[in-house]
């Protein structure tokens, strides 16, 4: 295997883990601010208050954004790997 071909295969791959997890770090982000400011407001200083809203908004994006993950996930597994794999 020359070595363009391997950095650009982890070139792919690597923006393909961020595309796949730019949503659930967006929601982590933005949930993690809104909370933060409401404690901020209210002063109220509870650890839990941060962590239930954004692991349970993280699992509804995760559930809604599987099928998306999944395809592009497949989709540079045999685009990409297999034939590279089998030497084509």
């Amino acid at each position: 295997m020359k070595e363009d071909l391997l950095f650009d295969m982890m070139r792919q791959s690597l923006w393909i883990a961020v595309r796949m997890s730019a949503p659930l770090l967006a929601v982590a982000l933005i949930t993690g601010v809104v909370i933060g400011l409401v404690q901020a407001l209210t002063s109220i200083q509870e650890m839990t208050l941060t962590f239930v809203p954004k692991i349970g908004l993280m699992l509804v994006v995760f559930w809604v954004t599987m099928s998306f993950m999944t395809s592009m996930l497949a989709g540079f597994f045999t685009d990409q790997l297999l034939p590279l794999i089998g030497g084509a």
